[in-house]
């Protein structure tokens, strides 16, 4: 019974596969990634040697044998609560859970992937942001609603991916030992109705909460300062666990990590002056929570 369930297993994701696969290295401009891949040998090795097919291992931690056999594929990441029931279940010791943020990692934007893994252990990371809530501070809805805009269109599960990539990044806030965290954000960002009232009030009170964290500081940069260097666009200020010093910046998903020190140096200086024109933390959200009130 068990190897004949296995064969239809096989069978049936073999048609998925082609045409599944083909379609989702379109969208996204290439392979799918190896993490997932990796994990998932990894899990059917783990399943074997339980004893489980596809099915049964399913059924033990509530999910579907085509999620499964997915999973196993390589063709769909794992969900972090479907790594934790599976650890327990196949009693593997916790390692899936130890590939979990490299299964994370790999739904961002491909473009993005090599500065989320230097972000994941920053000890201070700096960043301006005129236009749009910075990815860290984004909640759910404002994720969401920022990935369904896209051009061109993406698909409902890419969209879902995405989301979850992006909201696993903000393990930052709160990580131990714990970063350095500076925000300056536009106040047209905080204006711009991104998704509905709904939405945007859901974030303004996100914000809120996450400035109350010792290690984040949250500063608005007021819509009509005059000129200052933040209106060349959006950068970030990081500094490495090996205490080297990078920038980013990103337009139009094109992002580039700036190595050289004197390019650096010039962002760090930008930076400074920025947070001396922005609103003090404290002002800025007393003009988070009028907007907040005003909705």
């Amino acid at each position: 019974m068990r190897s004949g369930t296995e064969g239809r297993e096989g069978v049936s994701t073999v048609r998925e596969t082609r045409g599944g696969r083909a379609a989702k290295a379109k969208e996204e401009g290439g392979d799918l990634p190896g993490a997932w891949a990796a994990y998932g040998r990894l899990l059917q090795h783990l399943r074997k040697r339980a004893g489980l097919n596809q099915q049964q291992l399913g059924e033990a931690i509530d999910y579907s044998l085509e999620q499964v056999a997915s999973v196993e594929q390589g063709r769909r990441p794992a969900k972090a609560a479907f790594t934790r029931a599976a650890d327990r279940v196949l009693e593997a010791g916790g390692v899936l859970e130890v590939l979990q943020d490299e299964v994370d990692r790999a739904k961002l934007p491909r473009f993005f992937r090599n500065f989320a893994l230097i972000e994941a252990e920053a000890v201070s990371r700096f960043s301006y942001d005129p236009l749009l809530v910075p990815g860290l501070l984004q909640t759910e809805g404002y994720a969401r609603a920022l990935f369904a805009g896209h051009c061109p269109p993406l698909s409902e599960e890419t969209i879902d991916q995405h989301t979850e990539a992006r909201l696993s990044r903000q393990k930052l806030l709160t990580r131990v030992p714990l970063a350095e965290l500076s925000f300056i954000i536009g106040e047209e960002a905080l204006r711009n109705p991104v998704g509905d009232r709904e939405v945007m009030r859901e974030q303004w009170q996100h914000l809120l909460k996450v400035s109350a964290l010792r290690n984040v500081e949250v500063q608005v940069m007021p819509a009509a300062p005059g000129f200052h260097s933040g209106l060349n666009g959006p950068f970030v200020v990081l500094e490495t666990s090996g205490h080297q010093h990078l920038g980013y910046i990103e337009s139009q998903e094109v992002g580039c990590v700036v190595h050289d020190p004197a390019e650096v140096s010039a962002f760090g200086l930008r930076y400074g002056k920025l947070r001396s024109q922005a609103l003090n933390a404290v002002e800025s959200a007393r003009l988070i929570e009028r907007l907040v009130g005003e909705t």
